[in-house]
């Protein structure tokens, strides 16, 4: 029987996580329900990833499907220890996965900074292991990033953090981490909202604007 932990708010270490599985132990759909375009790799040429965490997956991942230039997008789990976790599993806190979004988008159309811009602006990045009525590791903010993509969000975010600070709020809590094994989440799960118009969604932001200004160092 697979029981919670009393402080989910704590990052679990690899040697008590859940030790998972091998493979896959559920099916999920092949096809993006509002995109039509395979929510797996590989995509087509050109078509970059990006992986961001910033609360319950379901109301983030509908933000990401409805921009232009986005080719597909899905909900799974990332930067955790456990192997092919199940959402029962996460949600015991004994992975230590976060609920990610993963979007392919053609940076011809839509750039990694304005990714960034809208991720900010959508959750709180200073409640740490929780997002409003949320708490626990899984529902941490989290960006993991490619070699390329690291100074990108570390130069959106440590500029977001010093607009933060100047309105009296906290610092960023937002873990940037390179890209980790993501498993793709059960099939309920993949655009949840579009599916369940009226479903929950926990995403209220600061309402401060994150300004993508940077020049020369955002190409």
């Amino acid at each position: 029987m697979l029981f919670s932990r009393t402080d989910k708010t704590r990052m679990i270490s690899p040697d008590d996580a859940l030790p998972g599985r091998p493979g896959r132990s559920f099916s999920v759909p092949s096809t993006h329900a509002v995109l039509g375009t395979s929510i797996e790799g590989p995509f087509p040429a050109g078509i970059e990833t990006a992986l961001f965490g910033l609360g319950c997956f379901w109301g983030a991942e509908r933000l990401f499907w409805e921009l232009e230039g986005v080719y597909t997008t899905s909900v799974g789990y990332a930067g955790g220890y456990t192997l092919n976790p199940t959402y029962e599993e996460v949600c015991s806190g004994k992975t230590g996965h976060a609920e990610v979004v993963q979007v392919a988008f053609d940076p011809a159309k839509i750039s990694y900074a304005d990714l960034l811009k809208v991720f900010f602006e959508a959750h709180d990045p200073t409640q740490g292991m929780r997002q409003q009525n949320d708490v626990g590791t899984q529902y941490r903010s989290a960006i993991y990033v490619t070699e390329e993509q690291r100074s990108i969000a570390e130069a959106v975010t440590a500029d977001y953090d010093r607009e933060l600070r100047a309105r009296g709020m906290g610092p960023i809590t937002t873990e940037i981490a390179d890209v980790p094994a993501y498993y793709l989440a059960e099939e309920y799960h993949q655009q949840y909202l579009h599916k369940v118009p009226n479903g929950y969604c926990g995403l209220k932001g600061t309402g401060v604007s994150c300004v993508i200004d940077f020049g020369a160092r955002v190409p």
